[in-house]
């Protein structure tokens, strides 16, 4: 299923109703279940995003953060769509530089939390991020073998070039990002791996830049040690002067019974 987007506007519809999806919006427990990637500072992050400056509505169908981004809820007949309204910007401030990436940020976060409520409301999360100020040659997908895949909701199966061979469903695609279910991510069901070829930036990488957010859930330490080595060879190959691959995962007591 492919993000929706405007020049300011996100959207993005989950098969879930609108008293989950305010949870994962207002629980910072549930929020580091799908914002961003698992790192040293996320909480403190979610915080600052989620909650500092925040207005909520009474009727909790719209929450207005800080910087004046607002997620609206709209339930539908098939569940809820999700849109997240940019706000506005000074054109010479420096968040505006970063204005692109943000937005590209907020689309793999949407649809993180899509899957999430979707597939996997009450298990932890195991994450493994990569980012790069440059992109390989031919492009991202090109370099992993995966150049030729079906429409978002369709199957696929592909042999990477990390040497792993993947299986699952387009779970949403974008002009810049591409995101797959992966049946070898989780222990039961299917994890998510999310690329992106980020916006070009003058100074910080004129030819644009790469990301890549591996979602695992429940695998053993072998099975996941063996995936995030057959990234990381991936790295090496095509980014040897990169830093490595970003890997925490949290514990299941780090999450709230529901």
């Amino acid at each position: 299923m492919k993000t929706e987007s405007g020049p300011r506007k996100l959207s993005v519809h989950i098969n879930a109703d609108a008293q989950q999806v305010w949870v994962m919006l207002r629980e910072p427990k549930r929020l580091a279940q799908w914002h961003g990637w698992e790192l040293d500072g996320l909480d403190e992050e979610i915080k600052e995003i989620y909650f500092a400056g925040a207005v909520e509505s009474p009727d909790h169908k719209k929450l207005t953060l800080g910087n004046g981004d607002t997620f609206i809820i709209e339930p539908v007949e098939d569940g809820v769509q999700l849109t997240l309204e940019r706000g506005l910007l000074d054109p010479a401030s420096e968040m505006a530089h970063w204005d692109k990436d943000l937005t590209e940020g907020w689309t793999t976060f949407l649809q993180q939390l899509r899957f999430m409520l979707e597939r996997h409301p009450n298990t932890p999360r195991q994450t493994t991020y990569f980012s790069a100020d440059s992109v390989p040659e031919g492009g991202l997908l090109q370099s992993l073998g995966l150049s030729d895949l079906p429409e978002p909701g369709e199957p696929y199966e592909a042999t990477l070039s990390t040497g792993e061979s993947i299986s699952g469903k387009v779970w949403f695609r974008t002009e810049a990002q591409l995101g797959l279910t992966v049946q070898s991510y989780a222990e039961y069901g299917d994890g998510l791996l999310i690329l992106a070829t980020m916006p070009q930036l003058m100074d910080e990488r004129p030819d644009g830049g790469t990301q890549v957010l591996i979602t695992t859930y429940s695998l053993g330490a072998k099975s996941l040690a063996a995936i995030r080595e057959a990234w990381d060879g991936w790295r090496t190959q095509y980014f040897p002067s990169s830093e490595p691959l970003s890997t925490r995962s949290r514990s299941r007591d780090e999450l709230p019974v529901r």
